[in-house]
Protein backbone atom coordinates (compact mmCIF):
# COMPACT_ATOMS: atom_id res chain seq x y z
CA UNK A 1 0.00 0.00 0.00
CA UNK A 2 0.98 3.60 -0.57
CA UNK A 3 -0.28 5.62 2.40
CA UNK A 4 -0.27 9.37 3.15
CA UNK A 5 -0.49 10.70 6.70
CA UNK A 6 -1.70 14.30 6.94
CA UNK A 7 -1.01 16.51 9.96
CA UNK A 8 0.54 19.95 10.09
CA UNK A 9 3.34 18.99 12.51
CA UNK A 10 5.73 16.06 12.19
CA UNK A 11 7.50 14.03 14.87
CA UNK A 12 10.20 14.39 16.17
CA UNK A 13 10.40 18.06 15.16
CA UNK A 14 7.26 18.69 17.21
CA UNK A 15 6.33 16.25 19.95
CA UNK A 16 2.73 15.39 20.81
CA UNK A 17 0.26 12.53 20.72
CA UNK A 18 -1.02 12.82 17.13
CA UNK A 19 2.41 13.27 15.54
CA UNK A 20 3.85 10.48 17.71
CA UNK A 21 1.08 8.14 16.57
CA UNK A 22 1.70 8.98 12.91
CA UNK A 23 5.43 8.37 13.27
CA UNK A 24 5.17 5.07 15.13
CA UNK A 25 2.69 3.71 12.58
CA UNK A 26 4.59 5.09 9.59
CA UNK A 27 7.97 3.60 10.37
CA UNK A 28 6.49 0.21 11.26
CA UNK A 29 4.33 0.10 8.13
CA UNK A 30 7.39 1.07 6.06
CA UNK A 31 9.31 -1.82 7.65
CA UNK A 32 6.49 -4.11 6.48
CA UNK A 33 7.13 -3.04 2.88
CA UNK A 34 4.51 -0.29 2.45
CA UNK A 35 5.35 3.10 0.94
CA UNK A 36 4.61 5.71 3.59
CA UNK A 37 4.52 9.50 3.23
CA UNK A 38 3.94 12.07 5.99
CA UNK A 39 2.89 15.60 4.96
CA UNK A 40 3.39 18.52 7.33
CA UNK A 41 5.25 21.80 7.69
CA UNK A 42 8.99 21.83 6.90
CA UNK A 43 10.74 21.92 10.27
CA UNK A 44 14.15 20.78 9.04
CA UNK A 45 17.00 22.19 6.99
CA UNK A 46 17.65 20.92 3.49
CA UNK A 47 15.29 19.59 0.81
CA UNK A 48 11.52 19.71 1.16
CA UNK A 49 11.30 15.91 1.04
CA UNK A 50 13.60 13.74 3.16
CA UNK A 51 13.58 10.09 4.15
CA UNK A 52 13.84 8.92 7.75
CA UNK A 53 13.57 5.27 8.80
CA UNK A 54 12.14 4.38 5.40
CA UNK A 55 9.43 7.06 5.62
CA UNK A 56 9.12 10.01 3.22
CA UNK A 57 8.68 13.29 5.12
CA UNK A 58 7.24 16.15 3.04
CA UNK A 59 7.58 19.73 4.22
CA UNK A 60 4.90 21.48 2.19
CA UNK A 61 5.00 24.85 3.96
CA UNK A 62 7.35 26.66 6.31
CA UNK A 63 6.70 26.46 10.04
CA UNK A 64 5.15 29.36 11.88
CA UNK A 65 4.57 29.88 15.58
CA UNK A 66 2.54 26.94 16.83
CA UNK A 67 1.02 28.95 19.68
CA UNK A 68 -0.12 32.52 20.16
CA UNK A 69 1.00 34.61 23.12
CA UNK A 70 -2.25 33.61 24.82
CA UNK A 71 -1.16 29.96 24.68
CA UNK A 72 -3.81 29.03 22.11
CA UNK A 73 -2.99 27.21 18.88
CA UNK A 74 -2.20 29.68 16.08
CA UNK A 75 -4.41 29.43 12.98
CA UNK A 76 -1.80 30.90 10.58
CA UNK A 77 0.26 27.73 10.28
CA UNK A 78 -2.88 25.64 9.83
CA UNK A 79 -4.19 27.89 7.05
CA UNK A 80 -0.93 27.90 5.11
CA UNK A 81 -0.53 24.14 5.51
CA UNK A 82 -4.13 23.48 4.42
CA UNK A 83 -3.52 25.31 1.13
CA UNK A 84 0.01 23.99 0.60
CA UNK A 85 -0.90 20.31 0.96
CA UNK A 86 -3.41 20.42 -1.93
CA UNK A 87 -0.94 20.35 -4.84
CA UNK A 88 1.19 17.40 -3.67
CA UNK A 89 -1.91 15.33 -2.94
CA UNK A 90 -3.46 16.15 -6.31
CA UNK A 91 -0.29 15.25 -8.21
CA UNK A 92 0.35 11.96 -6.39
CA UNK A 93 -1.57 8.73 -6.16
CA UNK A 94 -2.15 7.05 -2.81
CA UNK A 95 -4.11 3.97 -1.83
CA UNK A 96 -5.08 5.41 1.58
CA UNK A 97 -5.05 8.89 3.09
CA UNK A 98 -5.03 9.12 6.90
CA UNK A 99 -5.83 12.64 8.14
CA UNK A 100 -6.06 13.89 11.72
CA UNK A 101 -9.39 15.58 12.32
CA UNK A 102 -7.82 18.38 14.38
CA UNK A 103 -6.93 21.14 13.51
CA UNK A 104 -9.92 20.64 11.19
CA UNK A 105 -9.14 23.01 8.30
CA UNK A 106 -6.85 20.60 6.40
CA UNK A 107 -9.63 18.00 6.52
CA UNK A 108 -11.84 19.87 4.03
CA UNK A 109 -9.18 20.06 1.33
CA UNK A 110 -8.16 16.45 1.91
CA UNK A 111 -11.82 15.30 1.91
CA UNK A 112 -12.46 16.83 -1.52
CA UNK A 113 -9.24 15.38 -2.94
CA UNK A 114 -10.05 11.91 -1.61
CA UNK A 115 -13.46 12.09 -3.28
CA UNK A 116 -12.13 13.39 -6.60
CA UNK A 117 -9.42 10.75 -6.76
CA UNK A 118 -11.56 7.97 -5.25
CA UNK A 119 -9.09 7.35 -2.40
CA UNK A 120 -10.35 6.02 0.95
CA UNK A 121 -9.90 8.67 3.65
CA UNK A 122 -9.34 7.67 7.28
CA UNK A 123 -10.08 10.41 9.81
CA UNK A 124 -8.41 10.00 13.20
CA UNK A 125 -10.00 11.81 16.13
CA UNK A 126 -7.92 12.69 19.17
CA UNK A 127 -10.66 14.57 21.03
CA UNK A 128 -14.13 16.08 20.66
CA UNK A 129 -14.31 19.59 22.09
CA UNK A 130 -18.01 20.46 21.73
CA UNK A 131 -19.02 23.14 24.21
CA UNK A 132 -15.42 23.43 25.40
CA UNK A 133 -14.81 25.72 22.44
CA UNK A 134 -16.70 28.44 24.32
CA UNK A 135 -14.37 28.15 27.31
CA UNK A 136 -11.30 28.03 25.09
CA UNK A 137 -12.09 30.94 22.73
CA UNK A 138 -15.03 32.74 24.31
CA UNK A 139 -18.55 32.59 22.93
CA UNK A 140 -18.12 34.77 19.80
CA UNK A 141 -15.07 32.90 18.48
CA UNK A 142 -16.24 29.61 19.93
CA UNK A 143 -19.42 29.50 17.81
CA UNK A 144 -17.65 29.28 14.42
CA UNK A 145 -14.98 26.96 15.83
CA UNK A 146 -17.60 24.56 17.08
CA UNK A 147 -19.43 24.89 13.76
CA UNK A 148 -16.28 23.79 11.92
CA UNK A 149 -15.88 20.81 14.24
CA UNK A 150 -19.52 19.87 13.66
CA UNK A 151 -19.00 20.03 9.88
CA UNK A 152 -15.99 17.70 10.10
CA UNK A 153 -18.05 15.30 12.20
CA UNK A 154 -20.78 15.35 9.53
CA UNK A 155 -18.52 14.65 6.55
CA UNK A 156 -15.97 12.28 8.09
CA UNK A 157 -16.17 8.59 7.22
CA UNK A 158 -13.85 5.75 8.22
CA UNK A 159 -13.37 7.30 11.66
CA UNK A 160 -10.71 5.99 14.02
CA UNK A 161 -10.63 7.01 17.68
CA UNK A 162 -8.18 5.98 20.38
CA UNK A 163 -10.54 5.57 23.32
CA UNK A 164 -14.13 4.57 24.01
CA UNK A 165 -14.67 8.00 25.54
CA UNK A 166 -14.05 9.79 22.22
CA UNK A 167 -16.22 7.24 20.38
CA UNK A 168 -19.11 7.92 22.77
CA UNK A 169 -18.70 11.68 22.33
CA UNK A 170 -18.84 11.35 18.55
CA UNK A 171 -21.97 9.21 18.79
CA UNK A 172 -23.52 11.83 21.08
CA UNK A 173 -22.61 14.44 18.46
CA UNK A 174 -24.66 12.63 15.84
CA UNK A 175 -22.27 10.16 14.22
CA UNK A 176 -24.24 7.05 13.21
CA UNK A 177 -21.47 5.53 11.09
CA UNK A 178 -18.95 2.89 12.02
CA UNK A 179 -16.30 4.13 14.45
CA UNK A 180 -13.20 2.00 14.96
CA UNK A 181 -11.46 2.17 18.35
CA UNK A 182 -7.72 1.57 17.95
CA UNK A 183 -5.62 2.74 20.93
CA UNK A 184 -2.19 4.29 20.97
CA UNK A 185 0.75 2.22 22.16
CA UNK A 186 4.27 2.12 23.52
CA UNK A 187 7.57 0.83 22.17
CA UNK A 188 7.95 -2.21 24.42
CA UNK A 189 11.20 -3.36 22.82
CA UNK A 190 12.87 -0.02 23.50
CA UNK A 191 11.36 0.20 27.00
CA UNK A 192 12.71 -3.24 27.92
CA UNK A 193 16.13 -2.37 26.49
CA UNK A 194 16.61 1.15 27.90
CA UNK A 195 18.50 1.37 31.22
CA UNK A 196 17.27 3.53 34.08
CA UNK A 197 18.82 7.00 34.08
CA UNK A 198 21.36 8.10 36.67
CA UNK A 199 18.93 10.80 37.83
CA UNK A 200 16.27 9.54 40.23
CA UNK A 201 13.21 11.82 40.23
CA UNK A 202 10.41 11.10 42.66
CA UNK A 203 7.82 12.58 40.30
CA UNK A 204 7.93 13.04 36.54
CA UNK A 205 5.72 14.79 34.01
CA UNK A 206 6.16 14.81 30.22
CA UNK A 207 4.01 16.77 27.80
CA UNK A 208 3.36 20.09 26.14
CA UNK A 209 3.37 22.99 28.56
CA UNK A 210 -0.03 24.39 27.70
CA UNK A 211 -2.84 25.60 29.90
CA UNK A 212 -4.98 22.46 29.73
CA UNK A 213 -2.16 20.28 31.07
CA UNK A 214 -2.49 22.10 34.43
CA UNK A 215 1.22 21.76 35.12
CA UNK A 216 0.91 24.65 37.58
CA UNK A 217 -1.19 22.34 39.78
CA UNK A 218 1.74 19.91 39.82
CA UNK A 219 4.15 22.69 40.83
CA UNK A 220 1.86 23.65 43.71
CA UNK A 221 1.51 19.98 44.70
CA UNK A 222 5.30 19.71 44.97
CA UNK A 223 5.24 22.64 47.39
CA UNK A 224 2.77 20.69 49.54
CA UNK A 225 4.84 17.49 49.32
CA UNK A 226 7.97 19.43 50.34
CA UNK A 227 6.35 20.20 53.70
CA UNK A 228 6.64 16.46 54.47
CA UNK A 229 9.54 15.37 52.23
CA UNK A 230 11.97 18.28 52.03
CA UNK A 231 14.14 16.63 49.37
CA UNK A 232 11.36 15.70 46.97
CA UNK A 233 12.51 15.91 43.35
CA UNK A 234 10.21 16.46 40.35
CA UNK A 235 11.19 16.54 36.67
CA UNK A 236 8.93 18.48 34.30
CA UNK A 237 9.81 17.62 30.70
CA UNK A 238 8.31 19.57 27.83
CA UNK A 239 8.04 22.84 25.97
CA UNK A 240 5.25 25.30 25.33
CA UNK A 241 3.80 28.74 26.01
CA UNK A 242 3.27 28.08 29.73
CA UNK A 243 6.95 27.45 30.50
CA UNK A 244 7.88 31.00 31.52
CA UNK A 245 4.93 31.26 33.89
CA UNK A 246 5.71 27.85 35.39
CA UNK A 247 9.34 28.82 36.02
CA UNK A 248 8.18 31.99 37.74
CA UNK A 249 5.76 29.98 39.88
CA UNK A 250 8.46 27.47 40.82
CA UNK A 251 10.89 30.22 41.80
CA UNK A 252 8.22 32.14 43.69
CA UNK A 253 7.49 29.04 45.79
CA UNK A 254 11.18 28.46 46.49
CA UNK A 255 11.26 25.13 44.66
CA UNK A 256 14.38 25.67 42.54
CA UNK A 257 16.06 22.64 44.14
CA UNK A 258 12.96 20.49 43.96
CA UNK A 259 11.69 20.98 40.40
CA UNK A 260 13.88 20.51 37.33
CA UNK A 261 12.58 21.75 33.97
CA UNK A 262 13.88 20.05 30.83
CA UNK A 263 12.97 20.54 27.17
CA UNK A 264 11.62 17.53 25.27
CA UNK A 265 14.24 14.79 25.34
CA UNK A 266 15.19 12.04 22.88
CA UNK A 267 12.70 9.22 23.31
CA UNK A 268 15.16 6.66 24.68
CA UNK A 269 16.41 9.07 27.33
CA UNK A 270 12.84 10.01 28.29
CA UNK A 271 12.11 6.32 28.85
CA UNK A 272 15.30 6.03 30.93
CA UNK A 273 14.11 8.93 33.09
CA UNK A 274 10.70 7.30 33.52
CA UNK A 275 12.31 4.02 34.55
CA UNK A 276 14.36 5.88 37.19
CA UNK A 277 11.30 7.70 38.58
CA UNK A 278 8.74 6.67 41.19
CA UNK A 279 5.47 8.27 40.02
CA UNK A 280 4.19 9.75 36.76
CA UNK A 281 1.89 12.74 37.22
CA UNK A 282 -0.59 13.90 34.57
CA UNK A 283 -2.81 16.72 35.89
CA UNK A 284 -4.27 17.34 32.42
CA UNK A 285 -8.01 17.97 32.16
CA UNK A 286 -8.12 17.28 28.40
CA UNK A 287 -6.72 14.10 26.88
CA UNK A 288 -8.03 11.99 24.01
CA UNK A 289 -5.84 9.09 25.12
CA UNK A 290 -2.43 10.09 26.66
CA UNK A 291 0.41 8.09 25.12
CA UNK A 292 2.69 9.17 27.97
CA UNK A 293 0.47 7.32 30.44
CA UNK A 294 0.85 4.01 28.57
CA UNK A 295 4.61 4.60 28.34
CA UNK A 296 4.79 5.28 32.06
CA UNK A 297 2.72 2.21 32.93
CA UNK A 298 4.93 0.06 30.66
CA UNK A 299 7.93 1.38 32.61
CA UNK A 300 6.29 0.22 35.84
CA UNK A 301 5.35 3.71 37.01
CA UNK A 302 2.18 4.27 39.03
CA UNK A 303 0.25 7.12 37.41
CA UNK A 304 -1.69 9.89 39.10
CA UNK A 305 -4.10 11.68 36.78
CA UNK A 306 -7.13 13.84 37.43
CA UNK A 307 -10.85 13.28 37.37
CA UNK A 308 -12.32 15.38 34.55
CA UNK A 309 -14.97 14.64 31.89
CA UNK A 310 -12.53 15.52 29.08
CA UNK A 311 -9.65 13.39 30.38
CA UNK A 312 -9.67 10.00 28.63
CA UNK A 313 -6.50 9.02 30.52
CA UNK A 314 -8.67 8.00 33.47
CA UNK A 315 -9.76 5.02 31.38
CA UNK A 316 -6.21 3.67 31.60
CA UNK A 317 -6.03 3.91 35.39
CA UNK A 318 -7.59 1.49 37.86
CA UNK A 319 -7.91 3.74 40.87
CA UNK A 320 -6.03 2.27 43.82
CA UNK A 321 -4.38 -0.48 41.73
CA UNK A 322 -2.00 0.90 39.10
CA UNK A 323 -2.36 4.54 40.10
CA UNK A 324 -4.73 7.11 41.52
CA UNK A 325 -7.42 9.30 40.01
CA UNK A 326 -7.20 12.61 41.84
CA UNK A 327 -9.33 15.70 42.17
CA UNK A 328 -7.97 18.63 40.18
CA UNK A 329 -6.22 20.39 43.04
CA UNK A 330 -2.66 20.34 44.44
CA UNK A 331 -3.76 19.02 47.84
CA UNK A 332 -5.23 15.76 46.56
CA UNK A 333 -2.35 15.19 44.13
CA UNK A 334 0.14 15.83 46.95
CA UNK A 335 -1.63 13.47 49.35
CA UNK A 336 -1.81 10.66 46.81
CA UNK A 337 1.81 11.18 45.84
CA UNK A 338 2.88 11.03 49.48
CA UNK A 339 0.95 7.79 49.99
CA UNK A 340 3.11 6.17 47.29
CA UNK A 341 6.38 7.91 48.12
CA UNK A 342 6.21 6.95 51.79
CA UNK A 343 5.10 3.34 51.32
CA UNK A 344 7.62 1.28 49.34
CA UNK A 345 5.49 -1.89 49.46
CA UNK A 346 2.43 -0.04 48.11
CA UNK A 347 4.51 1.48 45.33
CA UNK A 348 5.90 -1.94 44.35
CA UNK A 349 2.40 -3.38 44.20
CA UNK A 350 1.22 -0.47 42.03
CA UNK A 351 4.31 -0.86 39.83
CA UNK A 352 3.58 -4.52 39.11
CA UNK A 353 -0.05 -3.70 38.32
CA UNK A 354 1.07 -0.83 36.07
CA UNK A 355 3.23 -3.11 33.91
CA UNK A 356 0.45 -5.67 33.62
CA UNK A 357 -2.14 -3.05 32.64
CA UNK A 358 0.11 -1.85 29.78
CA UNK A 359 0.05 -5.28 28.13
CA UNK A 360 -1.71 -5.23 24.79
CA UNK A 361 -0.67 -1.66 23.97
CA UNK A 362 2.41 -2.57 21.94
CA UNK A 363 2.89 -0.46 18.80
CA UNK A 364 3.80 -3.53 16.75
CA UNK A 365 0.47 -5.26 17.35
CA UNK A 366 -1.43 -1.98 16.99
CA UNK A 367 0.28 -1.38 13.62
CA UNK A 368 -0.87 -4.81 12.45
CA UNK A 369 -4.41 -3.82 13.42
CA UNK A 370 -4.15 -0.64 11.34
CA UNK A 371 -2.74 -2.60 8.42
CA UNK A 372 -5.76 -4.92 8.47
CA UNK A 373 -8.07 -1.91 8.77
CA UNK A 374 -6.51 -0.22 5.72
CA UNK A 375 -6.71 -3.43 3.67
CA UNK A 376 -10.42 -3.79 4.52
CA UNK A 377 -11.07 -0.24 3.28
CA UNK A 378 -9.33 -0.99 0.00
CA UNK A 379 -11.42 -4.10 -0.49
CA UNK A 380 -14.63 -2.16 0.17
CA UNK A 381 -13.66 0.30 -2.56
CA UNK A 382 -16.44 2.77 -1.78
CA UNK A 383 -15.95 6.52 -1.52
CA UNK A 384 -18.73 8.64 -0.04
CA UNK A 385 -19.41 12.36 -0.19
Amino acid sequence: MKIAFIYDVIYPYVKGGAEKRNWELARRLAAKGHEIHIFGVKSWDGPRCIMDSGVYLHGVSRPRSLYLGSGRRSIRQVLFFSVSVIAPLLTSRFDIIDCCAFPYLPFFAVRIISWLKKIPLVVTWQEVWGDYWYDYLGYLKGVPARGIETAVIKFADNIVVHSGKVRDELVASGVNRMISVIPHGADFELIDDAPAAAETPDLIFSGRLIRDKNTDILVKAVARIKETLAGVKCFIIGEGPEKKRLLELRNGLGLEKNIVFMDFQPYRYLISLMKASKIFILPSQREGFAIAVIEALACGLPVITVRHPMNAAVGLIRDGENGFISDLNPYDIANKSLALLQDVHLRKRFSAAAKKSAEGYDWDSITSGYEDFYFRLLKQGSIKI
